[in-house]
Formats: C-alpha cells, structure tokens, sequence
C-alpha cells in the first residue's frame, strides 16, 4: 500500500512533513509554511527545545513542529518529563504557567504573550479567597484553565478528563468547582451525591454552542455521531452522543470510527484528529478560539530565535500553586 508521502510532489519542500497536512494545507501555499518549519526544527536541535502544542493549534503547527501534543492534562503530565531545556508552549498563557510549574529550573517561552483565555480572565485570586470565606471548609477544586495566581489559593486543580475523579477522590459531600460553570454543572450530573458550588466563568468558543445547532446538524446528517465538550452548556452535552474533553473525543473517534462524527469545539480540533483518520467524515459546527489562533509559525520560530516572552511566577505563589496541580496529577 502506497504511503501517504508517495501522494506528495517530491518539488515540494518537506514531502514528509507536508504528507501529515495534506488534506488541510493547499499544496500552494505550502512553501511559505516551510521555511519557518526547517529553521524551528534546526532551533530545537540548537536549543535542546521542545514544543508542546493544544489540541487546538492549527495542523501546520500541530502535526510538524511539535514534540508533544494533547489537551491540557497530557500537556501538564509530560511537561514533567521532558529533559529538554527549553520548553515552547503553543498554547495559551496558563498552559505555559502549568508548564513553568512543574519545570520550575526549565526556560518556558510562549511564543505570543497575549494569547489569554476569557475562562481564565473570569476569576482572580482575590475572588478564591472571598468564595473561602464564604464557604469556610470546603474544599477548591480549581480548573487549570486558571492564572498561577488563582491556582495558588486553591486545594488542588482537574481537567475537563478528570474532574469527576478529583472530586470523588476528596471523598467530601460539597466542594466549590471554579471557574466554569458549564464544567462544574456537567460534573456534578456525574457525582449526584456531591454539592457542587460554582463561579460563573466561561469560555467563549464553547458558551456559543446551543442544542438548536445540534439538532440543525442532525437534521442534515441524520447519521452523524456528535461529540461535545464538557465547557459546553448542559443542554448541549445533553444532545450529544458523547461528551468528553479534546482527548476524550479523539480517543473515541479512533476507537470507534464513526462513519460521519461532528466535534462540538474549537475548529482546529477537527482538523488535527481528521488529519489521523481520513476515512472519517468529519462535520464542523465549530467556533475559533481568538487566543490559540495568536500562535503562528513565525511567532514560535521568534520565540526560539530570541528567547521571547519567557514565563515566570513569583517563587512564593509558584510553590502554593505547583501543589494544587501535582495533587491533581496523583489523582488516577
């Protein structure tokens, strides 16, 4: 059977490289990708660097220059375990935070400062420690979509993967889920026997899903498996066929290759997990995240060049913060 690279121009720059990408980047425009992939790949060797990159940054990024890739939790996990020396997170700000985390001795660039996240600018620490107050005793469990800052005042962090093991492992009947309130209420439908106190936090590709955009996708495709995010609205979820984080839904597409599936998320995720299964028809009721799309090639080349924008935290909330995330990475 003929490789995918065998499909590819051997004129083209990179032929292995561009067969991953095919399917996504125009064979025209590939060159002008190119030239910043080569000098990223000779500046990993230069720098002893690694990419780490979300789920959500574009193909051309995500299937060539990075090292290591996945959703929030496996970008956390394996940032512990690089022996690189320099880390580039393609990503955004509190995903380079986590990684400054736990690579306390390690050089974190992001290749461009400004890509925030509306679900991590909806809180601050002030706000945790007022919550505390309020509800003294109950435990903070903290979604690592949030600053350092907010993950210091808190008990220990999840994912939208673990969120349900984290509060079950506290083993307590009412604990304060921040700060999406989506994740929190979607959780909770899972741990009936736990009180779930939430903050009104949300992440603006996901909030814009309704049900009616499901059912107009179902009604189109009366086939289509749809796949939802867990920040979404729970009526959404509840029209879904599987709901699940970035990692979840790709798992369950390889594992159960449907036929046609539509992923209710940010639109570069269908694009990756469709670069991994062509057979696959994927539907796209997605929305673009302002904040991933900050990250280019030419930025994270920039950012190698130069050592641009590398993340610190101050040691004092670096230590308080590193012990709510490494309590959630004991959770199994």
């Amino acid at each position: 059977m003929a490789s995918a690279a065998s499909f590819v121009s051997v004129s083209l720059p990179l032929p292995d490289l561009y067969a991953r990408v095919r399917h996504h980047v125009p064979a025209m425009e590939w060159p002008v990708f190119a030239g910043d992939i080569e000098a990223i790949l000779a500046l990993k060797r230069e720098h002893n660097a690694v990419i780490l990159a979300h789920n959500y940054q574009t193909p051309e990024i995500f299937h060539t220059v990075a090292d290591i890739v996945g959703d929030s939790l496996a970008l956390a996990r394996e940032a512990v375990n690089t022996d690189a020396d320099v880390i580039v997170l393609a990503g955004v700000h509190f995903m380079a935070e986590t990684a400054k985390l736990l690579n306390p001795n390690k050089t974190v660039l992001i290749p461009d400062a400004e890509a925030g996240c509306s679900l991590a600018e909806s809180i601050t620490a002030e706000d945790v420690r007022q919550l505390r107050a309020r509800y003294p005793g109950v435990p903070v469990v903290t979604y690592v979509n949030t600053s350092a800052a907010v993950k210091a005042e808190s008990d220990i962090c999840c994912t939208s993967g673990n969120a349900k093991k984290v509060i079950e492992s506290l083993g307590v009947n009412r604990v304060i889920v921040l700060p999406d309130e989506f994740l929190a209420q979607n959780t909770a439908a899972q741990v009936p026997n736990v009180e779930i106190i939430t903050w009104a936090g949300h992440c603006e590709v996901h909030e814009r899903f309704t049900p009616e955009d499901i059912r107009a996708v179902r009604e189109s495709y009366p086939d289509v498996v749809v796949l939802a995010h867990p920040e979404a609205p729970p009526e959404v979820v509840a029209e879904a066929d599987f709901a699940g984080s970035t990692a979840g839904m790709a798992d369950y597409v390889g594992e159960k290759r449907p036929a046609r599936v539509a992923l209710v998320t940010e639109c570069s995720m269908s694009d990756n997990v469709a670069a991994l299964y062509p057979e696959v028809e994927f539907v796209r009721p997605c929305n673009l995240c302002p904040h991933m799309k900050r990250i280019t090639l030419p930025k994270i080349r920039q950012a190698l060049e130069q050592r641009r924008h590398e993340v610190t935290i101050d040691p004092a909330v670096a230590e308080r913060a590193r012990l709510a995330v490494e309590r959630m990475l004991a959770v199994r």
